[in-house]
């Protein structure tokens, strides 16, 4: 198998070979679990702990910019201007600032412009927005499968569910993990369908030196508070063509089809665009001006401390992490997300959260909600047509089941990495006593 190929769900699920317990067991002092009464490994400050932890993390830039924004009252100007940087730093031909991801998602469907009852492609494992807005226009989610060992679009299982309706493709680069665009991209091309991109977790993310957002024929970004690049509030559209841009931008933005060329379809709706009003707030486009100056750097020193803690980790039986193509260079939104299998490793996941988190490690766990599952998708009323609501998502269940997350680092922090890994040494050298918690 090459670098470049991801292993099939069977035979990631099937896979059954005990991984080495690498040098690093052997090392570790045999001191009591702090789950049983010892020391703790990490000793880190907890107020430093929670410093190199802190998101989103402004400063005087941001300040600065809201204060000249504030005395200039040139407050419209703003938006413009994050546009015309977002086009330079990504390449892309056509954007729009939103409000929110949501609104942007809600203006992208709209600009498909598809017949009512046509069908998406469309991950379950996503926000609800991915998969919801699209109602609003007629158009139904197919729901498709994440791959387990990447955490993203599964698109062998879109393969068996393409029906004659299905008109577009809409996928998410979970976590910062960047899809497989290129196979996805030729499939959407094959079968003729539409490929769009919900990229609100992956700002900066790049495959084979392309941009994430710059794959398919529209894209969104989030940016939230909790999100990479974070405004409190806000979103992008991006878009390849201007017949896109324009029905988009006319969708949310009244303000916008004056500016439209003499021969644009959409500048007759001047003076009220196509009824909603999904302005960014100037003042999040100020703060996001400013992080987007860092991103990269950012970006880099996150991408630095994951991989030097990680690289201790994965010697440890039972512990992996979502498979990045050597083409791919991915982000990470939220948490590093790990994978843990108890098999391999011995003992439980509670077990393992209960001994990490007794030695100082800030370990958790979040099931994604599973879209098909929710209420809305069964009922309906909502729908041009009833989705088809899926028995089961093996790669969603999974991923759910076995990850945990470590918080992500957004400063040097050689010492508090050196202590997580002991940590997890620590928990290892101890399995057997874990075995019966």
């Amino acid at each position: 198998m090459s670098q470049q190929e991801i292993p099939s769900r069977r035979a990631f699920v099937k896979a059954g070979t005990v991984l080495a317990a690498g040098p690093a067991l052997a090392r570790t002092p045999q001191e009591r679990l702090a789950l049983f009464g010892g020391p703790k490994a990490v000793t880190f400050p907890d107020r430093d702990h929670s410093n190199l932890t802190k998101w989103p993390r402004y400063g005087p830039a941001e300040k600065e910019a809201l204060h000249r924004l504030i005395e200039s009252g040139r407050f419209y100007e703003e938006a413009p201007q994050l546009e015309k940087e977002w086009k330079q730093y990504t390449g892309i031909p056509y954007c729009k600032t939103h409000m929110n991801g949501t609104s942007a998602l809600t203006s992208m469907y709209f600009a498909l412009d598809l017949p009512p009852g046509s069908e998406i492609m469309v991950p379950s494992y996503t926000f609800f927005a991915t998969c919801l807005c699209m109602r609003f226009f007629g158009l139904v989610p197919i729901f498709v499968d994440i791959n387990p060992r990447t955490a993203t679009f599964d698109l062998d299982d879109a393969k068996r569910k393409l029906t004659p309706r299905t008109r577009a493709i809409v996928v998410m680069h979970s976590w910062g993990m960047p899809c497989e665009m290129d196979k996805i991209a030729d499939f959407a091309r094959e079968k003729g369908l539409i490929l769009c991109e919900d990229a609100a977790h992956a700002h900066g993310a790049e495959m084979q030196g392309k941009k994430i957002g710059t794959w398919g024929a529209m894209a969104i970004f989030s940016f939230q508070t909790t999100k990479v690049l974070p405004a409190i509030e806000g979103g992008m559209g991006m878009y390849q063509t201007r017949e896109y841009y324009e029905r988009a931008a006319a969708f949310g933005h009244y303000e916008d089809p004056p500016k439209f060329p003499k021969d644009s379809p959409y500048r007759k709706y001047v003076e009220t665009g196509f009824g909603q009003k999904y302005r960014m707030h100037p003042f999040a486009a100020a703060v996001c001006r400013q992080q987007l100056r860092g991103l990269d750097e950012r970006n880099a020193l996150v991408r630095a401390n994951v991989r030097r803690l990680n690289d201790r980790l994965l010697q440890l039986p039972g512990i992996s992490e979502p498979y990045c193509r050597k083409d791919q260079t991915r982000v990470y939104y939220h948490a590093n997300m790990l994978f843990f299998d108890e098999a391999k490793a011995g003992f439980s996941r509670e077990a393992l959260l209960k001994a990490l988190r007794a030695e100082g490690v800030r370990a958790s766990v979040w099931n994604y909600p599973e879209q098909h599952k929710c209420a809305i998708y069964a009922e309906a009323g909502w729908w041009h047509h009833p989705p088809v609501i899926p028995e089961r998502m093996p790669g969603s269940e999974q991923v759910n089941s076995t990850h945990f997350f470590l918080p992500l680092l957004y400063g040097e922090a050689p010492e508090l990495i050196e202590q997580y890994a002991k940590a997890f040494e620590k928990v290892w050298a101890h399995r057997a006593e874990l075995a019966r918690v």
